[in-house]
């Protein structure tokens, strides 16, 4: 009896394990959570079978079919893929709407600039500015070829245009005479020597380049950025960053434990592997930022392109008043070097004053800014830029902890014990691998090449390289391209040493005009003859328009 009793209680332990190990191993469970995440399966096991099959997955007991666990490998790539790219969209979005808002603002700028010079030479000047309108708008032409990323030498360029404009000007102020093609090559040679123009182009030249290379280097950094934040998200997995992403991910369905998440330094160590390539970015990545943001303080500051030609206009009219003060000596001196031209014959009338200003001159107002770019200031928008570029620093190295999202990858702060560790339900104890390739030699969950690094990685460190250099360079208002030894202070040469904003110079000129009188009596004799009636209305017109900018400023 006593021998009975001992068997049947025995049975009933066994029963009981028996019962208990059953419905750990039961694959119900795992069957609904991979219905909800939408696998479609042949096949699921109701309950565990041998894992002999299992290629990465734990082989003992499973509840995952070798159909199950190379789905659940194509799965995991795409889960990595889809966590970067969620993970990164707000560091592309920055790079993406950044060069879109700067880029539209610049040129609309320009196109606004441009716009207000012709309306008001078109008003002032009326027909002589008509007849010469194509060096201002080769001005302009040459700029924006120069900002949208066209072999434009800036110094030379602005050169040419201030030596167009003296040949038209004498021409002007000499109508008495017939003056040639050979005749306004021989004025050009003395250009340097005369300074028609006064101190206006060496300024305005030292002005306009270091504006021009800041913007077009900032426009053409954020250009670079967003390349990079693009290549480098699509950068493909390896083999054994797939193998590694899948037991992190989806072994612990094959354990029957779908609604357990990995240990936090376990999916670390995953990340960290997969990643090794991008987080060499960082280091070329953040001195990249750092450029960015000081050429970002000289749009703020001294090399503000709004504020370089907004009053364009103003200096270009100022420059013709010092041609027309100093016109006289600069006839002579060109009659000296390039001899007397031969009188036109026909002495051309001038017109009264009333004739030439039909209109007020109404200058370029602050409150015509560009209105692309959300409608804001330059200003504004380095500000915003700025605040973004800071954020974006060591993004590439933070990757990792960026990506083991809380419940959603990983288990948090649960305990050391309730998370999925590679294995099992338990502790993680390996330590976590420090960033970068060549640390990734003893990473305890992804095999990683570290004498091979990714060729686009390398690509886009170099990429950022030198675009650095061209960013160090335009801080101190150089372009690269084009180094010049002058000692002009421009911008693409020496730099303009210029640390505060620079001068407009507007304040400095005249606001008294001078009497000009029509002369009426025909031609003069000798040096008498640089006064002639063909010196008023230039001269009249350039004064003038200066002096009515004043009134209305």
């Amino acid at each position: 009896m006593l021998r009975l009793e001992t068997i049947i209680c025995t049975f009933s332990v066994l029963s009981v394990a028996a019962g208990g190990d059953f419905k750990a191993r039961n694959c119900s469970e795992v069957r609904e959570s991979c219905i909800r995440k939408g696998f479609s399966f042949a096949h699921v096991p109701h309950q565990d079978i041998p894992g002999e099959h299992l290629r990465v997955c734990p082989q003992g007991n499973t509840c995952c079919t070798q159909e199950m666990e190379d789905k659940f490998g194509q799965q995991s790539k795409q889960d990595f893929e889809n966590l970067l790219n969620e993970t990164s969209h707000g560091l592309r979005s920055t790079f993406v709407s950044g060069h879109k808002g700067f880029d539209e603002f610049f040129l609309e700028l320009l196109e606004n600039t441009e716009r207000s010079l012709n309306e008001m030479f078109m008003r002032t000047y009326g027909k002589p500015y008509m007849q010469n309108s194509e060096v201002f708008e080769n001005l302009f032409a040459e700029l924006k070829r120069y900002y949208t990323g066209g072999n434009v030498n800036l110094e030379e360029m602005l050169n040419d245009f201030w030596s167009r404009l003296l040949e038209r000007m004498f021409t002007l102020l000499n109508s008495q005479y017939v003056i040639t093609e050979d005749y306004l090559e021989c004025i050009s040679k003395y250009t340097d020597q005369l300074k028609p123009f006064g101190d206006v182009p060496r300024k305005l030249k030292a002005q306009v380049t270091r504006a021009f290379i800041a913007a077009r280097t900032f426009v053409q950094g954020l250009s670079v950025g967003r390349e990079v934040a693009q290549r480098v998200y699509k950068v493909s997995s390896t083999p054994a960053c797939i193998r590694a992403l899948t037991k992190l991910l989806y072994c612990p369905f094959c354990q029957g434990m779908p609604a357990v998440m990995s240990c936090k330094n376990y999916c670390l160590n995953v990340m960290k592997g997969c990643l090794a390539n991008q987080a060499d970015l960082d280091p070329e990545w953040n001195q990249y930022i750092d450029a960015m943001l000081l050429v970002a303080e000289r749009l703020e500051g001294p090399f503000n392109i709004e504020s370089v030609m907004e009053p364009i206009d103003v200096k270009i009219s100022e420059a013709i008043m010092n041609m027309q003060d100093n016109s006289a000596q600069v006839s002579y001196r060109v009659f000296q070097g390039c001899g007397q031209p031969k009188p036109a014959g026909i002495t051309r009338s001038t017109r009264g004053v009333s004739d030439v200003f039909n209109a007020r001159f109404k200058p370029y107002s602050p409150e015509e800014r560009p209105t692309t770019a959300a409608g804001t200031s330059l200003d504004r928008l380095v500000v915003d830029i700025k605040q973004k570029l800071k954020m974006s620093k060591k993004f590439w190295s933070s990757l990792p902890e960026a990506m083991c999202v809380e419940d959603r990858v990983t288990a948090g702060n649960a305990s050391d014990g309730e998370c999925w560790n590679g294995h099992t339900k338990g502790r993680y104890f390996p330590e976590v691998q420090k960033d970068g390739l060549i640390n990734q030699v003893n990473n305890p969950e992804v095999s990683v090449d570290i004498t091979r690094p990714d060729t686009i990685i390398r690509q886009q460190i170099m990429a950022l390289r030198v675009m650095t250099n061209k960013l160090k360079n335009a801080y101190n208002g150089n372009d690269i391209y084009f180094q010049d030894s002058s000692d002009e202070g421009s911008g693409s040469g020496s730099g303009s040493g210029c640390t505060e904003v620079c001068p407009t110079d507007v304040d400095s000129a005249t606001t008294e005009i001078p009497v000009v009188r029509a002369d009426r009596s025909g031609p003069l004799e000798g040096s008498a003859q640089l006064c002639a009636a063909s010196v008023a209305l230039p001269t009249m017109l350039a004064l003038s328009v200066l002096a009515l900018h004043r009134q209305w400023r």
